[in-house]
């Protein structure tokens, strides 16, 4: 039998043990740089008069539940009742990847006050929402869109992702996934595809089994840069993050063999330092793609078609089925692809 005092060193002990486990802010050293901090955001808190709030980045949403983190570690966080009341839509609520300012910080519960103002939103039309938005992540620098070789790849949904991209400022890589499932020809045609279609975009081709193509995918991440995953399920989004990260993050699971169809397990975006410095958010896989408000985007990713357009007779010709239309003509003689004009 042990002493009161020595009982009391031991429940002090596994207490403090406990605290480490459950509450790892109080063991932090990670600096607001490493979760992407830079010189765009200190001018915003600046500008809008914030220097006076303790500031964090949202790395984690759970039904309006989130976890911040910041200096000091990670917190569970509420947004504060009158950001709430206030809140003119769900675009207004906080998103994974924001920069938010704090209060209650020495505390294991903090309150978000408010959202710094972003440099960068990638979102799309809310699934069942007319004319709602939908933020996918906030301050984003570059999104990796992922396709799987080796069942339903689709240029189609590659160009609605750059649309996307565009239309938030963000730069577009693409990663095809699962290379070790089809022979080396089929890659090379898939990737000369892309390459006619689809202008001046890195492509990567990796396995996540093998690691082939791993090297190069690798080198491309930045320190302190913001990286966002988009795909369909089952593209292997949460196998690529875990083999980055060099850990278990997100839940992965197999591919279905009744429908050859990867098994959806992410439900919820989270933002991951990487070993490398690079910071990546993976997002739930995407059944639909709706594209609001994409002009500027639509201009990018069709540059071919819009070109075109500026010789069509009519000013606001649909290029559908107007006489003396540039578009149309360029379609028949091979100048634009016909499927991207189909998918335009």
């Amino acid at each position: 039998m042990i002493g009161l005092k020595s009982a009391n060193t031991y429940f002090a002990q596994s207490k403090l043990a406990f605290n480490t486990i459950i509450h790892p802010h109080k063991r932090n050293t990670m600096t607001l740089k490493d979760l992407g901090y830079n010189s765009t955001i200190e001018k915003l808190i600046k500008d809008n008069n914030l220097e006076n709030f303790e500031i964090g980045r949202v790395i984690a949403e759970h039904k309006e539940r989130y976890i911040v983190k910041n200096v000091k570690g990670e917190f569970e966080a509420e947004i504060t009742g009158n950001l709430r009341f206030t809140a003119k839509s769900r675009e207004d609520f906080p998103a994974v990847g924001d920069w938010v300012t704090l209060l209650n910080c020495d505390s294991d519960f903090v309150i978000i006050q408010s959202v710094i103002p972003r440099i960068s939103i990638l979102s799309r039309q809310a699934v069942g929402k007319i004319g709602e938005m939908q933020i996918i992540a906030s301050n984003i620098d570059f999104a990796f869109l992922v396709q799987a070789v080796d069942r339903d790849f689709n240029i189609n949904r590659l160009e609605r992702y750059l649309t996307i991209c565009y239309s938030s400022k963000v730069s577009p890589i693409i990663v095809l996934t699962k290379t070790d499932l089809t022979d080396p020809q089929n890659l090379h045609e898939i990737i000369e595809n892309i390459k006619q279609r689809i202008k001046n975009i890195p492509i990567f081709a990796i396995s996540n089994e093998t690691k082939s193509g791993y090297d190069s995918i690798e080198g491309f991440v930045e320190k302190a840069k913001t990286y966002c995953l988009l795909g369909s399920s089952g593209v292997g989004k949460s196998t690529l993050m875990n083999n980055l990260s060099g850990k278990k993050i997100m839940k992965t699971n197999s591919i279905s063999k009744s429908t050859n169809k990867g098994r959806h397990i992410t439900s919820h975006r989270e933002l991951t330092v990487l070993e490398s410095g690079g910071i990546l958010i993976d997002n739930p896989g995407m059944r639909e793609i709706g594209i609001i408000d994409s002009t500027d985007g639509l201009e990018n990713t069709f540059d071919n078609i819009f070109l075109y357009s500026k010789k069509c007779k009519f000013t606001d010709c649909t290029h559908t089925s107007e006489i003396d239309c540039a578009v149309l003509e360029a379609v028949e003689t091979g100048e634009i692809d016909r499927k991207s004009y189909e998918n335009f």
